[in-house]
């Protein structure tokens, strides 16, 4: 009895190994099998793949919506935050601007009475015309430029002309259809100037160079004025508006006190001309002649 269990593994040992081999040998050919078919284009095999594609496909998209709900829901939930937090940052502005403009209507009107109880009068009120430059003479006795607008357009004698960065010149000659406007720099060109931020009343005058000077300053007036101050026009003599940019004071020396100006004609195109309704001392407008410059000459 005791031998009868190594009878049996001695007669099923050989079995066992018998399927062991086979077995292996089976998966081995099906491994050669399925890479012999993966390197081959067989169209039966590309119709069993789609046909589990398309089966599997609607499950994992019914399996995909529950995280696309949720991804959506948390987007929307971090939107409405972010909604909530700028309605909250502009109610807080909205109370701020109704703050400044309560202050500002106050202001206003503690303005209007005290310019009522002083018999103020308020300045005119500006028209402006935008005309291109049609030529300069930029000779050596001249620094003028002609525009393409005239009395046609409501152009005066004494408008001040502008771009973006300052004051141009003022218009000296008025035709139909062009005006010529006297640059800064121009020999003739005299303004009514003063530092910002002091009441010392001043002249910018031209020397057909490219930086004008001031001058009719006294003595104390030149030493307190250094390079960087900036200059803008002053109400003296009636002939512009004050407080228009002129340039920056960018040497005061042996040479006066020279300014360059914040416009540069050199390359403008288009001028605004602006009339605030001031004439000064400016006597009729002559007529307007042809121009002998060109541009850029």
């Amino acid at each position: 009895m005791k031998n009868r269990p190594e009878a049996v593994f001695r007669l099923t040992a050989p079995l066992k190994l018998a399927v062991a081999r086979a077995a292996f040998t089976l998966l081995v050919a099906a491994s050669i099998g399925l890479i012999a078919l993966s390197r081959t284009d067989v169209p039966v095999l590309e119709r069993v793949r789609m046909a589990v594609i398309d089966i599997v496909a609607p499950l994992l998209e019914a399996a995909a919506q529950p995280a696309t709900a949720l991804q959506r829901f948390s987007t929307e939930v971090r939107d409405l935050l972010a909604l909530r937090q700028e309605n909250q940052r502009l109610r807080a502005e909205l109370e701020r601007l109704q703050q400044w403009q309560e202050a500002a209507m106050r202001l206003e009107a503690e303005n209007s009475s005290l310019r009522s109880s002083l018999n103020v009068s308020t300045p005119p009120a500006q028209r402006f015309v935008t005309a291109a430059v049609m030529a300069d003479s930029g000779g050596a006795f001249a620094r003028q430029m002609l525009i393409s607008a005239g009395s046609a357009q409501g152009i005066v004698r004494g408008a001040v002309a502008m771009v973006a960065d300052g004051l141009v010149g003022r218009v000296s000659e008025v035709g139909e259809r062009t005006a010529r406007v006297l640059l800064l720099t121009d020999l003739n060109s005299r303004l009514p100037v003063t530092i910002e931020g002091s009441r010392q009343p001043m002249i910018l005058a031209g020397d057909n160079g490219p930086l004008p000077r001031l001058t009719y300053l006294s003595p104390d007036a030149t030493q307190r004025i250094s390079p960087g101050d900036r200059v803008v026009t002053s109400p003296h003599g009636g002939a512009v508006p004050p407080g228009l940019v002129i340039g920056t004071v960018v040497e005061n020396g042996s040479r006066g006190i020279l300014v360059r100006p914040a416009a540069d004609w050199s390359t403008v195109e288009y001028v605004r001309v602006l009339d605030y309704g001031l004439r000064g001392i400016l006597p009729e407008s002559p007529q307007l002649t042809p121009t002998r410059g060109r541009r850029g000459g």
